[in-house]
């Protein structure tokens, strides 16, 4: 009988499967730090792949903006959140996503509806915040948050669900909190510690700003697993993969790292057009089957092969 990774069942040698959460906390289980481009629809997507990393990453304020064309600010349901992370997740599944929960989408009872919904999306991991549920990006001014035993109800939410997902979930939660703009370093990190105390897998200190910062942090919540989420011209400055590692970071997220490139390559490109009345330039070479390549029309053309069908026996 064919099973998960045959080779005749999905035209790809045979390899086990592995739910995609296990190898996310395999991962950061290695040493060094595991870094997770930002990517939000399945062009960006496919090209994270192609590129070899381990792990995408999704972010809210780019799937508001991908999939609504809207500012980060409590736009987004959790139904564009689920939506968008499962065709993500399901083109590659030994690729773990991890995905932003924003706020959770509610009270305990949403929460729980957002990890079931999460985990049989294939999401690996997210991340779960402490600002009020019109929340905003986190390198804006303005944030508000929910006061710390609100806060500990939704990371025990979370965890609670966790535990009850029918067939068992080792799905990652990720503690965000965004006190450090708000209210300082120490109530920021009393909220991943009693993030902690309730069950959270990582730290998420949002908008870090210092290299001090970061290794005192790394220090209190050891052995807690550290993310930095890198904003060009945020609060956070640009470190590198070698900085990170060296501190103890575990976890590097990018969440604008295809956005950006994506938006001002696409505004030239109708520049151009306006500019010229034609778009072969911008192809870059590319034709319509290179395109395809891209999105996994080989992979397909082989599952037609294998099943003895002809629908690519004249190329395509």
């Amino acid at each position: 009988m064919n099973g998960p990774g045959n080779s005749a069942a999905n035209g790809h040698s045979a390899k086990p499967y592995l739910k995609p959460s296990t190898r996310l906390r395999q991962l950061l289980a290695q040493d060094g730090c595991v870094q997770a481009p930002g990517v939000y629809d399945g062009i960006s997507a496919r090209l994270a792949i192609e590129a070899g990393f381990q792990v995408m990453y999704q972010s809210g304020a780019m799937t508001t903006a991908s999939r609504l064309g809207l500012p980060d600010i409590a736009f987004a349901s959790l139904n564009d959140f689920v939506d968008n992370g499962r065709m993500i997740a399901n083109l590659d599944p030994s690729v773990p996503l991890i995905a932003d929960a924003d706020t959770g989408f509610g009270g305990p009872n949403a929460i729980a509806r957002m990890v079931t919904n999460y985990d049989r999306a294939g999401i690996a991991g997210f991340h779960i915040e402490d600002q009020i549920q019109m929340k905003r990006c986190g390198h804006l001014r303005g944030k508000q948050l929910v006061d710390i035993e609100t806060w500990r109800t939704r990371v025990r939410a979370a965890v609670q669900a966790r535990a009850v997902v029918p067939g068992g979930s080792d799905i990652v939660i990720i503690a965000r909190t965004d006190a450090l703009a708000v209210e300082g370093f120490d109530a920021a990190i009393n909220r991943l510690l009693a993030a902690k105390e309730c069950g959270a897998d990582v730290a998420f200190l949002e908008a870090v700003s210092s290299k001090d910062e970061v290794l005192k942090a790394i220090e209190l919540l050891s052995p807690m697993p550290f993310l930095v989420n890198l904003v060009p011209n945020g609060r956070t400055p640009c470190w590198t993969m070698g900085e990170l590692a060296s501190w103890g970071v575990k976890l590097a997220i990018y969440p604008v790292v295809a956005g950006n490139p994506a938006l001002h390559a696409i505004r030239a490109s109708f520049q151009t057009l306006k500019e010229t009345g034609k778009d072969e330039t911008q192809a870059g070479g590319y034709s319509p089957r290179d395109f395809f390549d891209v999105m996994g029309l080989k992979h397909e053309e082989e599952i037609d092969r294998l099943a003895g069908g002809q629908a690519f026996t004249s190329g395509a």
